[in-house]
């Protein structure tokens, strides 16, 4: 890739999320005192200010070094600051100045002495005169001629931060390659769907850690992957629970963080063990995901595992089990196998193509009085006139109806103009939106 890779190491609780949330002006990580909240990778584009112009960047958490894990991962989170190291074009090494310089500062120091691209020593939490004497100390780590007390925190001593970035980053070559990737994608689904697994096939590298340990991914993790020069973000997220399981603050703000995923996603697949029945917790999600209108793809993964299962029967249980998702079609791999994994990833592609289609004003109101014709929504004497329909927005295709009273139309036959948008129309396997509108009420009110 063509953006500079900043990427942020140091040893457990230092700072270094909190770091990267203020180096990208929104909550990416999950901010939590205990140590080991961070696991994988987490990247993240972001625009740095320097001293000519602002510079586009992938900023990169990563694990605490030397992290004792529970549940045993300590190894897993290694390897991918290792990983992270070998694309780094500029590291970030975080120290404490409340802790001083502890023996795990002096491990990664002596990991990160000789290494071929520039590292800056960041002196997190310094607030207050009285910590600012102890900012030297970090000298004796013997990385760098120059430290930079910051607290992330409060956001002081960024500017010092941005000036030593500016220097460090490699020259600019006078591109300016677009933030904005081509499709964020959220993968969720309960826990042990696979989910990571998927993800690591999609972007052909590990990047996050699979373990058969429930709740190995803890936050939200954004892979961006690059396919025919065009960037894509896919959202790993932890594995959704019952609210009354959650066993600490960290699975409550990662079940938080699911549903931001989707939210800020074009897409959503929602991901389902084909061994197991559907639970309450995927139909929680299907209904959050209709009610944002958001573009789905059901994943019916573990194909290889489900001998006695066959397409059309899994696809007719769906459709049983979650009713409201009948449109969405379903792409049917085995994430750990490889099989269909490409096909799924190009699907997702062709649904975000759909959820961007545009409709002619006069296709659309002659998709409209064929339906009218063949069903109209007249009741209790009323004749209801629909005057005039428009596309306003895509992804979801949104669509106005002006009526001459939208009292008089009810939610079955809104249903039934959805599914004849859908049947006459380009747009067969993403949510439609329709608003109604005339001059007794309220100009914009959703009525899907």
């Amino acid at each position: 890739m063509s953006v500079p890779r900043v990427v942020i190491v140091g040893r457990p609780n230092v700072g270094k999320s909190t770091l990267l949330n203020r180096l990208a002006r929104r909550r990416i990580s999950i901010v939590e005192p205990s140590a080991g909240v961070t696991r994988d990778r987490i990247s993240v584009f972001a625009e740095i200010p320097t001293a000519w112009q602002p510079r586009n960047v992938e900023l990169i958490d990563t694990g605490g070094v030397g992290v004792v894990d529970r549940h045993d991962l300590g190894p897993h989170v290694d390897e991918q600051i290792r990983a992270a190291l070998l694309l780094a074009d500029v590291v970030l090494f975080v120290v404490d100045v409340r802790e001083g310089v502890c023996p795990l500062d002096r491990a990664v120091a002596e990991r990160l002495r000789g290494f071929a691209k520039p590292v800056l020593v960041v002196v997190n939490k310094v607030e207050g005169e009285k910590l600012e004497w102890d900012v030297d100390q970090f000298y004796q780590l013997g990385i760098g001629d120059r430290l930079l007390p910051i607290s992330a925190q409060n956001g002081t001593g960024l500017s010092d931060l941005y000036e030593a970035l500016s220097d460090a980053l490699p020259a600019d070559t006078g591109e300016a390659p677009a933030l904005k990737p081509a499709l964020r994608v959220a993968v969720v689904g309960r826990r042990n769907a696979g989910k990571s697994t998927l993800v690591n096939a999609i972007a052909r590298d590990e990047r996050v850690i699979v373990s058969e340990i429930p709740g190995t991914t803890r936050d939200a993790v954004d892979v961006i992957v690059e396919r025919d020069g065009k960037s894509f973000v896919l959202i790993d997220t932890a594995g959704i629970r019952k609210k009354g399981s959650h066993e600490d603050a960290v699975e409550f703000y990662s079940d938080v963080r699911s549903h931001a995923a989707i939210r800020r996603a074009d897409a959503v697949l929602i991901l389902f063990d084909v061994t197991r029945t559907v639970s309450a917790i995927e139909k929680r999600l299907a209904r959050y995901v209709v009610d944002h209108h958001k573009t789905v793809l059901l994943g019916a993964n573990k194909l290889d595992l489900a001998k006695d299962v066959t397409p059309e029967d899994f696809r007719e249980y769906l459709d049983q089990e979650l009713p409201g998702l009948a449109w969405a079609p379903v792409s049917f791999l085995s994430a750990k196998e490889g099989i269909n994994v490409d096909g799924t990833f190009a699907l997702l592609q062709e649904l975000h193509n759909q959820a961007l289609t545009r409709v002619g004003t006069g296709e659309l109101n002659r998709v409209v009085q064929r339906a009218l014709t063949a069903r109209s929504p007249s009741k209790k004497g009323y004749r209801v006139n629909v005057k005039y329909v428009t596309q306003v927005d895509i992804a979801p295709p949104t669509f106005i109806l002006f009526v001459n009273d939208k009292r008089l139309i009810g939610k079955d036959f809104l249903r039934y103009l959805e599914n004849r948008f859908r049947e006459e129309l380009p747009i067969g396997e993403v949510p439609v939106r329709l608003i109604l509108r005339d001059k007794h009420h309220a100009p914009f009110e959703d009525a899907s």
